[in-house]
């Protein structure tokens, strides 16, 4: 919106965020030497992110008793089924 004299407002919000980006840009780039991407894929997910994926990062901890998707995802179903089973019986109790 402009003001008097032309000068643009600009609401707080706005400010906030024009700030935030410029700390983003400003910070220096580095890539550590230990890191080798030459044998990467360019945009190898992109198609599965662009269908809705979600990406989930576990913590090493947790990392270490999954092996793969397939196994995160039926733990997570079974989860699920366990806490409906029991709400299920609880408000039927």
């Amino acid at each position: 919106m402009h003001g008097p004299n032309g000068v643009v407002h600009v609401p707080h919000t706005s400010w906030k965020l024009l700030i935030k980006k410029r700390e983003r840009s400003s910070r220096v780039a580095e890539m550590r030497a230990e890191y080798d991407f030459s044998a990467g894929i360019r945009g190898k997910y992109a198609k599965r992110y662009a269908e809705g994926t979600n990406v989930v990062a576990l913590e090493p901890d947790v990392a270490e008793l999954f092996p793969d998707s397939k196994s995160v995802n039926e733990a997570l179903r079974a989860l699920v089924q366990h806490s409906i089973n029991s709400l299920m019986y609880f408000s039927t109790g």
